[in-house]
């Protein structure tokens, strides 16, 4: 990025690690379990000297698979699910026009937990039908300049259909960055070929990422220089297609080898747009370099939205003032696609004593849905044109099974059935459900309630929806745009909670679109009555609902509630749409892979069939079970562990969990202390 603008990321302090999923058998554990971090490196040579605390140098041209300790605590577990675009929700949204980039800073380039953290202050992003490509961004002269995505993010996103790209960064040499390191990037080997994007393919590949974001900013270059890039780029590129990856190129370096920011596609950087899948535009653009960019795009056969228009909203996110007429005007097609710059300020601007997780999205909701947070009722005197008022959502809720427990990935503790299973707060996004779309569109003719993800109460996971006022009128809530096939079986669960006051609740379903952008889906309303099972814990209830008389495909999904007594605290905790029931198959092959002292490396294999992830538990001596940690992926921490009452040995239980949340039988693993 322009060094005016950019934040350069250091070294950070590691975090307690949560633990995050199963896995321990009777095997003889090996010494030396440490915590597993996202992976970083450099192309080849290293800086001089010693790095700093917590950081290690490494060298990608020797990076193999094979031996990487780590990568089985990075390797993604979802793969990338296929989106539709139902029928916008307003008048304003576009579908087949602009599109959104995000940069994000999850963490620092070293030390950032592979699974997660013992902390709810974490930038869980959830506004993901919006998005069309996410960036793993960071790096730092001081500590590695190639990032991998962390498994927990791609899983989070790949859920909701959105490609992840890891980053690479040659910084201005103003933050320390060195022409050989660019130099290494692009060599070639007697063959003529660059063997650093073979690597880079091969690390997206192994971690089940989709592809990386080029950002050489290093100056002193020359011809020669700009030369070799384009070779490389064109072969990173060449590779990463027939892997299914794609490669973004930001707009800094010039075909003549120097750093020049242009603003602009242009003939300075068109042979990189053209070797390239899209192209960030750095932030200096204006109404008139946009225009002719996009002209200049079509005139060479590509399309203008492979242009992101940088914003960057690292500053001051929803206050940052755009000329939105010049990227995404109301009255005639958009211009060209958005980049937002460090979008997780709706985090970081936040003081210490207001990064409660309800702070986090009650900011995160403004910068995506707009002032009005109801994408279905758009404040036209907003000055910030949020994603919702522009860019049609979409959805990848296709299938059935389907179920959501509305866990946003994060959390201040973690419940099992409508029970603190563990009190310890939380971050793990690849445990985050796909989550409702439009936040949050409710329509009522008359006082709006307010409906928020809340973190006081949830029935699994971290948190759940609360809907709150006087709802003097019924108020219909939308929650799913889906395409699910109904059948005679085919049943809709609601788990829910009424906190006060007295509400008669109602499934919406839609089996057709509506007829218009910004109308209601054509509901039919399904009473809960007397299909209500009482639960025992906490006054949580779940009521199985029969699509009787319904066919065809379900086009939506949401709730209808209507106020007997006032004001109302609801609860929406769990929704499931399944026909018959099958408990998972338990993982196997469960060990130890290295311990010291209390802390342990676990690691089994795959259950078969479909697994959303898996659980861990540990067994105490008077058999009460006790949480650890949940993860889709194949292997996990577990850090500070203790013998407790005076047991010989720590008894573990490991889960597989199925898409309807339900639990395969334990596969249980000892560990000697």
């Amino acid at each position: 990025m322009n060094p005016t603008r950019r934040t350069v990321l250091i070294a950070g302090t590691a975090a307690a690690l949560l633990p995050a999923a199963p896995a321990v058998a009777a095997a003889r554990p090996k010494a030396g379990a440490v915590p597993p971090y996202a992976s970083y490196w450099y192309p080849d040579s290293l800086p001089p000297g010693s790095p700093g605390a917590g950081v290690t140098w490494r060298s990608l041209k020797t990076w193999r698979a094979a031996d990487d300790a780590d990568l089985a605590f990075n390797a993604a577990s979802v793969p990338l699910a296929t989106r539709f675009t139902p029928v916008p929700a307003n008048t304003t949204a576009r579908s087949g026009q602009a599109r959104v980039q995000a940069l994000v800073s999850f963490g620092p380039t070293s030390s950032n937990p592979a699974q997660g953290s013992a902390t709810a202050d974490y930038y869980a992003l959830t506004h993901w039908a919006y998005l069309d490509e996410l960036v793993f961004w960071g790096g730092s002269s001081g500590e590695g300049l190639i990032l991998a995505p962390n498994a927990p993010i791609v899983d989070a996103a790949h859920r909701h259909g959105v490609p992840v790209l890891g980053n690479i960064f040659l910084p201005p040499t103003a933050y320390g960055g060195r022409l050989e390191w660019t130099r290494d990037l692009v060599q070639q080997d007697a063959a003529g070929h660059h063997p650093l994007a073979a690597q880079l393919v091969a690390v997206a590949a192994a971690h089940g990422f989709d592809g990386w974001f080029l950002n050489a900013e290093t100056g002193g270059g020359n011809t020669a220089l700009g030369t070799a890039m384009l070779g490389f780029v064109k072969e990173l590129n060449a590779l990463a297609a027939a892997a299914g990856q794609r490669v973004t190129w930001y707009d800094a370096m010039t075909v003549n080898g120097t750093v020049s920011w242009q603003g602009a596609l242009n003939s300075q950087n068109q042979a990189f747009f053209q070797t390239a899948d899209d192209m960030f535009v750095d932030f200096r653009w204006s109404a008139n370099t946009l225009a002719a960019s996009a002209t200049r795009a079509e005139q060479l056969g590509r399309d203008r939205y492979a242009l992101w228009a940088g914003v960057d909203v690292e500053s001051n996110g929803s206050d940052t003032p755009v000329s939105w007429d010049a990227i995404v005007p109301v009255t005639k097609p958009h211009t060209t696609s958005i980049g937002f710059y460090r979008p997780e300020w709706t985090r970081n601007h936040l003081p210490a004593d207001r990064r409660a997780p309800e702070d986090f999205h009650e900011a995160d909701d403004r910068f995506w849905s707009g002032r009005s947070l109801d994408p279905s009722r758009p404040d036209g005197a907003d000055p910030w044109r949020a994603p919702a008022v522009s860019v049609a959502d979409r959805s990848t809720v296709t299938a059935v099974p389907f179920a959501s427990v509305f866990n946003t990935g994060h959390g201040l503790r973690w419940y099992e059935e409508g029970a603190v299973a563990s009190d310890t707060p939380w971050n793990h996004l690849g445990l985050q459900d796909r989550l409702p779309s439009r936040r949050w569109v409710v329509r009522t003719a008359g006082e709006r309630p307010a409906v928020s993800f809340d973190f006081a109460d949830a029935w699994r996971g971290g948190s759940s929806v609360l809907v709150a006022g006087e709802l003097d009128q019924p108020a219909v809530l939308d929650l799913y745009a889906t395409r699910l096939p109904i059948r005679a079986s085919t049943v809709v669960e609601l788990t829910y909670r009424t906190e006060a006051g007295s509400v008669d609740v109602e499934l919406a379903v839609a089996t057709a679109e509506p007829g218009d952008a910004g109308a209601a889906p054509p509901y039919r309303y399904l009473p809960v009555g007397r299909r209500v099972r009482a639960r025992s814990v906490s006054g949580w209830r779940t009521a199985v609902l029969p699509l009787t008389g319904l066919a065809g495909t379900a086009h939506a999904l949401g709730v209808r509630l209507t106020a007997t007594e006032g004001p109302v605290r609801w609860r929406l905790g769990a929704l499931a749409v399944r026909d018959a029931v099958t408990a998972p198959a338990a993982p196997s092959g469960a060990r130890v892979t290295a311990a010291n002292g209390g802390d342990l490396r676990l690691a089994w294999n795959a259950a078969p069939g479909t697994v959303r992830h898996y659980t861990l538990h540990r067994v105490l001596t008077d058999g009460t079970r006790r949480f650890l940690a949940a993860t889709g992926q194949r292997a996990l921490f577990l850090g500070g562990l203790r013998a407790e009452q005076g047991e010989r040995a720590a008894r573990f239980e490991l889960r597989a969990v199925g898409e309807l949340y339900n639990a395969s039988t334990p596969v249980t693993v000892t560990h000697p202390w």
